[in-house]
């Protein structure tokens, strides 16, 4: 099977070269969506192997990675991954995340942090455990990490997913599209590392907030 990484990236210049680099030795390429960086994430991420769409303007983490989806149907993808640009997750993980699409045994593998001793902020916990309920509300699929940003789609998943939400709400509408189209979901714990500048750039409460209304919005509506 053809498994491409999809990358959002966002003012990343420092980090996703690493990531890049690191992803292209477990998948057979990488997409990385600049998301109107105004820094160099664009040529940087060239640099380091990856073909790069770029967005005029920051559409959103939702949008970037739609953008990167289509894009990879378009290279005849079989398998998508999907990770963050800062570092904070390990490629090192992937063939784990992949070893239930290879086995014919999930369509969609949600990695989760919080399945092993990684040392997790308690605020990031608390965040962490509200994103599960509101998605839970929402859906009515239980994620044990429904915010991560690290996931695998399989041919049937990435076939039929298509995300209407343009900000961070997209990864309760991933959980949403997997009970309307009853894939197949496996979790994989993984690891994860936080630093000054991850936790810095995570969603603040205010946003946390209005992130959930547009989720429970969104619900009442479809």
């Amino acid at each position: 099977m053809r498994t491409v990484a999809v990358i959002p990236a966002y003012n990343e210049e420092k980090r996703v070269p690493q990531v890049v680099r690191d992803a292209l030795k477990f998948v057979d390429s990488v997409i990385v969506v600049d998301d109107g960086s105004t820094d160099r994430t664009a040529e940087v991420s060239e640099q380091a192997g990856a073909k790069v769409i770029r967005h005029v303007e920051n559409c959103g983490a939702g949008a970037a990675t739609m953008t990167g989806i289509e894009a990879a149907r378009r290279t005849c993808a079989d398998v998508l991954v999907t990770l963050d640009a800062d570092e904070q997750h390990s490629s090192e993980d992937i063939p784990a995340l992949l070893a239930p699409i290879e086995k014919g045994e999930a369509d969609i593998v949600f990695a989760n942090r919080f399945g092993q001793r990684n040392r997790i902020p308690l605020i990031r916990r608390l965040f962490n455990g509200i994103g599960n309920i509101i998605t839970f509300g929402a859906t009515g699929k239980w994620v044990s990490d429904s915010q991560c940003g690290f996931k695998v789609f399989g041919p049937r998943a990435l076939k039929q997913v298509d995300l209407k939400m343009s900000g961070f709400e997209f990864c309760t509408e991933i959980v949403r599209e997997a009970a309307q189209h009853k894939w197949r979901i496996a979790q994989v714990p993984t690891k994860v590392l936080y630093s000054e500048y991850t936790l810095a750039k995570g969603q603040s409460f205010a946003n946390g907030v209005k992130t959930a209304l547009k989720i429970l919005l969104r619900s009442f509506l479809r």
